[in-house]
């Protein structure tokens, strides 16, 4: 049981997919999405910091798109904080120059957006203000620490990003109307393969699809009264004096926070489980609450202060525990379904619909990849323990029942079967189809927004200063 265990589930973002190297270069789809937020990033380190701050830079206009204009310091920023991240690629100037025409990109969408009335309400950009922020103060550690670094407090943080959050989404809107209707044929697909020289194709690893049948003992209902009765105790002795914190270090079996004496850290709406935060925004501070139960397992908690939509609190958590004996049972389930597999008597399919728990139950019990939010996984990116399952089977073979651990860390066990293992090889359409599709797709996509560009710079005023003029931009944007 972790942090993570305790934070509502919002699923990892989708890892870096590999990309052909004739596409390396080209322009990605929704990068515009990160525009503005490298602002707001932790620095690599104390010296790049201090190297950083030793820049300085004297404002003005570098461009204008519309009505719309880019200053010195949108670009300065970016290049900055790209550079703490170790994101610069080539010389200073080649970086500023695409950091500007990603610029120009965004400001001629967010002109459309204007020329097709479309907008964001203040909800919509405040909850992503609200994500983007959580995500930040989670990064630092702690609001207290996010303010520090930058010298501002969360409001004066919250109110400069509103206006770029707003942009972004405006643009998004704009490029999903670009790229909505795009599509490509079977035909378009072979082409594209076709185009691509032999030595350029990627190879691609060995890489597995995995499907599992998963049994959760149940938890006594003596179990969890036990749990509750000792929460209750321990509520008891802090309201009696003793010292919440102490007792968190104590009990609490949530590691993440324990250390801490049980403190999360600045939350918002909508980032921990509903039952915990229903409670924990009830609370006055100082305040402790009575026996809450998440998904993660009981909780007491203390409200330790609150700043608008923002709350820390610290808990204990406690988590029932499967007894052996139910383990045990929950196996010799596993042991029976296995040998209904084995003997036809039923499929795996229909094994998954009758006895599985799995939350990927009604996937047909695939395993999903948290890196890509596909079913093919590599090596590596697999769980060890079924890594070192699947590693001795053939494809079709189902496993013994091997013990696990779910999302919120209960004990289980589980059945798995090999569905697909692919050798290393170069890509190609026979093994490899909707991978290529998928970078076909994106190419007609970047062509496009490429397309799209070039004939709405055109309509639209575009002037830079001279200092930029000599940039070797992507795109003809007709600049005055």
């Amino acid at each position: 049981m972790n942090l993570r265990s305790i934070i509502r589930s919002k699923k990892r973002e989708v890892a870096a997919r590999r990309t052909l190297p004739l596409l390396q270069n080209r322009w990605v789809i929704l990068l515009v999405m990160l525009i503005g937020c490298l602002a707001f990033l932790p620095a690599a380190s104390a010296q790049d910091e201090q190297e950083v701050q030793e820049e300085q830079v004297v404002d003005q206009i570098v461009a204008v798109v519309g009505k719309s204009i880019i200053l010195e310091s949108d670009i300065q920023n970016q290049y900055l904080n790209a550079r703490l991240q170790g994101m610069i690629r080539g010389s200073a100037s080649t970086a500023r120059c695409r950091i500007l025409e990603e610029l120009l990109y965004q400001k001629l969408m967010v002109t459309q957006a204007e020329v097709d009335s479309l907008t964001v309400n203040d909800v919509q950009v405040e909850g992503e203000l609200d994500r983007r922020l959580g995500s930040f103060i989670q990064q630092f550690g702690s609001q207290d620490k996010l303010e520090a670094y930058y010298g501002k407090t969360l409001a004066e943080i919250k109110q400069e990003l509103h206006d770029v959050v707003e942009e972004q989404m405006l643009a998004q809107q704009v490029q999903s109307s670009i790229i909505s209707s795009v599509t490509v044929t079977p035909s378009e697909i072979k082409s594209f393969y076709r185009t691509i020289p032999q030595d350029s194709l990627p190879m691609i690893k060995t890489e597995y699809k995995i499907a599992e049948i998963v049994k959760n003992p149940p938890i006594s209902i003596e179990e969890k009264l036990r749990v509750k009765e000792q929460l209750l105790d321990l509520r008891k002795r802090i309201l009696q004096g003793e010292n919440f914190s102490t007792m968190a270090v104590l009990y609490s079996q949530d590691p993440g926070s324990a250390k801490k004496g049980g403190e999360l850290g600045f939350y918002g709406r909508g980032q921990l489980y509903h039952e915990f935060e229903a409670v924990a925004y009830k609370l006055k501070e100082g305040e402790i609450s009575n026996v809450v139960e998440t998904e993660a397992g009981y909780h007491i908690i203390q409200l330790i202060e609150r700043r608008g939509d923002y709350i820390n609190v610290r808990h204990i958590l406690m988590v029932p525990k499967v007894s052996p004996a139910d383990l045990l049972k929950a196996r010799k389930v596993l042991d029976s379904v296995a040998l209904l597999i084995r003997s036809d008597s039923i499929t795996f399919e229909q094994a998954v619909e009758l006895f599985s728990d799995g939350e990927d139950k009604n996937s047909g019990g695939m395993l999903i990849n948290n890196f890509t939010g596909s079913t093919v996984f590599e090596a590596e990116q697999l769980d060890p323990q079924v890594s070192f399952v699947v590693e001795k089977m053939k494809v079709g073979e189902i496993s013994n029942p091997v013990p696990m651990k779910t999302e919120d860390q209960k004990d289980a066990y589980r059945i798995l079967k090999l569905i697909e293992k692919t050798q290393p090889h170069r890509a190609n359409l026979k093994t490899d189809y909707p991978r290529i599709q998928k970078w076909a797709l994106q190419n007609k996509q970047q062509k496009a927004i490429d397309d799209w560009i070039n004939k709405k710079a055109k309509e639209t005023y575009v002037r830079v200063i001279d200092q930029y003029k000599t940039c070797d931009f992507k795109h003809n944007w007709q600049i005055r």
